[in-house]
């Protein structure tokens, strides 16, 4: 392949950038649209460029870079116009203002995509339990417990629990024989809720997690009163 070939497909594919990218307007626009419909080669390059910015298209609202930006851009540009004719197609190109903004829009979409991909990926893991316990009562499934990798625990009931007046539903684990169960939360109805876990250390597996009936304000003596209605052990989610 001939340079002069070599140049041409430099420049064909810094216009096709630009024109993915809404760098062109009036004539030149139109003139990269008749040559879409006239040169099968030169469509090709131009979806490609299209194919490279979906994602980025698809993920992140447009925009433009100011003017003052694309100012100093080119300020800082040596001036080669006279040389241009006998300098190496690579300083041509990267003299380019239009293949120059493709390029950083072209970099720029790359570090968008990777970062939604990497920001769904660590949200995902964070919103996965690592651990589990189905709180029963005999073969009846009352709650569930998630715990996850951040230390949060978190209660969801699964069946309504009648709490008669005066009375409230309080929650419980057991960090350790020695240390006993502890409180880790209290409520007047069954609904989701946060486990007050801060003071212990991480639910490891095969702790005991439990439901019992106390009075409203909660078991006067620290340690469980009242009948237990559903408890559990954790293991690690599958």
């Amino acid at each position: 392949m001939s340079t002069q070939q070599t140049d041409r497909d430099r420049d064909d594919k810094a216009l096709a950038g630009e024109y993915v990218l809404g760098l062109l307007e009036g004539e030149a626009k139109a003139a990269v649209e008749r040559r879409i419909a006239s040169d099968a080669g030169f469509a090709r390059e131009v979806e490609g460029w299209r194919a490279r910015f979906a994602a980025f298209d698809d993920a992140t609202p447009p925009q433009a870079a100011s003017d003052a930006l694309w100012s100093k851009i080119e300020a800082g540009m040596p001036a080669r116009a006279q040389s241009a004719a006998s300098a190496t197609p690579r300083l041509r190109f990267w003299d380019s203002v239009p293949a120059l903004r493709a390029s950083i829009y072209g970099f720029a979409a790359l570090v968008m995509v990777l970062g939604v991909a990497l920001g769904v990926a660590v949200q995902k893991a964070i919103q996965q339990p690592v651990m589990i316990a189905v709180l029963l009562d005999g073969n009846r499934a009352g709650a569930v417990v998630h715990t996850f990798a951040d230390g949060r625990s978190v209660l969801l009931p699964l069946t309504a629990m009648h709490v008669p007046d005066g009375k409230a539903l309080e929650v419980w684990t057991l960090p350790s024989r020695e240390r006993g169960p502890v409180s880790v939360g209290l409520m007047n109805q069954a609904r989701t809720l946060q486990l007050q876990l801060k003071d212990l250390p991480k639910p490891s597996t095969d702790q005991l997690f439990e439901i019992t009936l106390e009075p409203a304000t909660g078991s006067p003596i620290g340690r469980p009163t009242g009948p237990v209605l559903f408890k559990g052990n954790t293991a690690l989610a599958l």
